[in-house]
C-alpha cells in the first residue's frame, strides 16, 4: 500500500486531489499555497483530525539549515524582544507581456487555477511563511496594496504589506514578480532589542548576526556551534554550496520521520522526535491561506488596517 502522496500541481487541483487522499487514510505533502480558500483549507484541517494522517507542506525555505539557525536564535533570545521584521520576495520573470507560447507557467495569471492572488499567493506566502517560522510572531492586523502592472492580468503582479503583529512589532512583507533583473531574491531580516538577523536565499549558507553591543559575525552552515535544528538539516562540509533541492529534501525527510512513528505503532497525531519531524505543516497552509484573503480584502478596502481574525 502506498504511505503518502504528493501533490505538485498547479494549485485548483491541490484541495480535491488531498481531500481525497486524506479521506483515504493516505498522508500528503502539498504544494504551496495549499488551496483557493480558507474554507477549504479548513474541511482539510477537519479531515486530517478525524483520520489522524501527516499532512506536510513545502515550503522549502523552511528546510535550509541557517533559516532553522534563525529560528533557533530567536527561540533562544539572541536578539532580544522583536520590534522590527522585513520580509521580501523579489522575481522579474513576469515583468514582460506573457504570450500564448508561454503555457508553462501560465496558469499562474490564470485566476480559475492560480486562485485569488498572483504574486501574492506564488511568492507573497512563501515570505509570510518564513517570517512566522523564525520569528514565532502573530500578525494582528495588516495594510495591503496589491497592483497588475501588465495591462490585462487578472491577477496582482506586485504586493506590498505593512505588518502589526500581537506583540508589539511591527513589519514590512513585499512580493512581487516584475521587478527587472531579479531572479529568486527573498531576504528575512529580524530587528530586536539586543540585535538583528539578516539571511538572503540567494546566498543561503549564511547568516549575519548583529549584536547591539558587539561586531557583526557572520555564522556559516556547517561550521561548529550551530544549534542542533540546524546541524540536522546540514549534509555537507562548510564550504561546500548546500541549497534549495537539499532544503526540499529536509522537508520530506521532515515529514518521513513523523510517518516513520506512526507507521511504528505510535497513537495517531502523536509526532515523532520534533527534531526529525521539522516541516510546515498543514496549520502553517491553511494559515497562509487565510493571509492571502487578508491581504485581497485589505488592498480591497478604503480602511486602513485589516485584523487578522474575523
Amino acid at each position: 500500500r502506498v504511505d503518502v502522496v504528493v501533490i505538485v500541481t498547479p494549485n485548483h487541483v491541490h484541495f480535491p486531489v488531498a481531500k481525497a487522499f486524506v479521506d483515504a487514510g493516505f498522508h500528503v505533502v502539498c504544494d504551496k499555497p495549499l488551496v483557493h480558500t480558507s474554507g477549504q483549507a479548513d474541511a482539510l484541517v477537519r479531515a486530517v483530525v478525524r483520520r489522524g494522517t501527516v499532512f506536510g507542506v513545502t515550503y522549502n525555505y523552511s528546510g535550509y539549515p541557517m533559516v532553522r539557525q534563525a529560528r533557533e536564535m530567536v527561540k533562544a533570545g539572541a536578539i532580544g524582544e522583536i520590534r522590527k521584521v522585513v520580509v521580501e520576495y523579489h522575481q522579474g520573470w513576469l515583468a514582460p507581456q506573457l504570450t500564448t507560447g508561454d503555457t508553462g507557467d501560465a496558469w499562474r495569471t490564470d485566476p480559475a487555477r492560480s486562485g485569488p492572488g498572483g504574486a501574492l499567493s506564488d511568492v507573497g506566502t512563501h515570505a509570510e511563511n518564513l517570517l512566522v517560522t523564525v520569528t514565532g510572531l502573530t500578525i494582528d492586523s495588516l495594510c495591503a496594496d496589491l497592483t497588475a502592472f501588465i495591462p490585462g492580468r487578472r491577477l496582482d503582479d506586485d504586493a506590498s504589506v505593512l505588518l502589526r503583529f500581537t506583540n508589539g512589532a511591527r513589519g514590512v512583507l513585499m512580493a512581487s514578480q516584475v521587478e527587472t533583473g531579479c531572479e529568486n531574491d527573498i531576504r528575512l531580516r529580524v530587528f530586536g532589542s539586543k540585535g538583528a538577523l539578516d539571511w538572503r536565499q540567494e546566498d543561503p549558507n549564511h547568516l549575519v548576526h548583529s549584536p547591539v553591543d558587539g561586531a557583526r559575525r557572520i555564522l556559516t552552515r556547517g561550521s561548529p556551534g550551530l544549534s542542533a535544528a540546524a546541524k540536522n538539516a546540514t549534509r555537507l562540509p562548510a564550504g561546500h554550496p548546500e541549497a534549495f533541492i537539499e532544503a526540499f529534501a529536509n522537508i520530506y525527510l521532515g515529514v518521513a520521520a513523523d510517518i516513520r512513528a506512526r507507521l511504528a505503532g505510535q497513537m495517531a497525531g502523536q509526532m515523532a522526535d520534533p527534531l526529525q519531524a521539522d516541516y510546515p505543516s498543514l496549520a502553517d497552509g491553511a494559515r497562509g491561506v487565510r493571509f492571502v484573503e487578508k491581504v485581497i480584502e485589505s488592498a480591497g478596502s478604503d480602511g486602513k488596517w485589516t485584523p487578522m481574525t474575523g
